[in-house]
């Protein structure tokens, strides 16, 4: 496939394997970045400030796809002016790129949004898929949002991929390396009660997921961006010390969590999501580590993804 991509945020975690991917296999023969900088690494960039709500849309002209990946961390503790900032560089960035993208002379065809599955809010042991109805609380209000506020490509016909990603394990960044350090100490352990489910997906996986979605037409809407393998907080903890030859019997208290990180730690590491994939599989898709085990041997034994 050979393509004009152009993509926001290209210097995060999935953005920088995504261009790696990309280039390696001359997959785009125009990748170009959506930033505020006036280059990224060197290539061209289309400027905008989500901030301001400046975008230059002649800019936007003639891309064949667009990959949305911009967005506020959500991995701090939430203070009222970190949630402002989180729905605002979602919502509202979502929206000026969308609008932009609509009223375009030439517009993609495809347009790629980043989600989460904290869509789904606290389902206990329920298995959610695309078809579930959104949870309550922060997450889930801002994901519904973010989502919502891609409409006017939709309108103008643009196809329009929601990609909710769960937690995503990579050896060069994210929540895998933040835990690595006191699993390494043997100070790792479950995180509350341990029951709650975590579904998860590896970075191989995900810039995998996104080839696959922008050579798939058919695939629309939200797209649910996990392995079919969750498991429970309690047996991420087991194996991940299993892995790393060290004990994981340290627990910290549900109350702890809250204490120490407040509605994030509720709404990211004690609530429980149990994900299906429907979309992906039913489109053909195969992951390439659906065993939790073999993929942190993988990570932690095989140079940086």
């Amino acid at each position: 496939m050979t393509t004009r991509l152009l993509l926001s945020g290209g210097r995060g975690l999935i953005g920088s394997a995504l261009s790696r991917y990309l280039a390696s296999q001359a997959i785009a023969t125009d990748l170009q970045y959506l930033s505020r900088a006036a280059d990224v690494d060197g290539a061209l960039t289309v400027r905008w400030d989500p901030v301001t709500g400046y975008i230059d849309a002649d800019g936007l002209e003639g891309f064949d796809a667009v990959i949305h990946l911009a967005g506020e961390t959500i991995a701090s503790r939430w203070s009222k002016a970190r949630k402002t900032r989180i729905r605002d560089s979602r919502v509202g960035g979502t929206a000026l790129l969308a609008q932009a993208l609509a009223k375009c002379a030439r517009p993609p065809k495809t347009l790629i949004s980043a989600s989460a599955i904290g869509y789904y809010g606290d389902r206990g042991d329920e298995i959610v898929d695309e078809e579930s109805a959104a949870g309550a609380g922060f997450l889930a209000e801002v994901v519904r949002d973010w989502e919502g506020a891609a409409a006017a490509a939709l309108a103008a016909g643009i196809r329009v991929v929601h990609l909710r990603f769960g937690l995503v394990l990579s050896s060069s960044g994210g929540a895998l390396t933040s835990m690595l350090l006191p699993f390494k100490l043997g100070l790792g352990g479950p995180l509350g009660s341990g029951r709650q489910y975590v579904s998860w997906v590896t970075l191989g996986d995900v810039v995998a997921v996104i080839d696959h979605v922008l050579a798939h037409d058919t695939i629309a809407g939200a797209v649910n961006v996990t392995t079919s393998a969750a498991v429970t907080q309690a047996e991420f903890a087991r194996t991940l010390g299993r892995t790393l030859h060290r004990p994981s019997i340290l627990p910290l208290p549900g109350w702890a969590v809250r204490l120490l990180l407040g509605e994030m730690g509720e709404e990211l590491l004690l609530a429980s999501t149990r994900v299906h994939p429907g979309q992906l599989l039913a489109s053909g898709y195969t992951f390439q580590q659906q065993d939790l085990s073999a993929a942190l041997t993988h990570l932690l034994t095989v140079p940086r993804e």
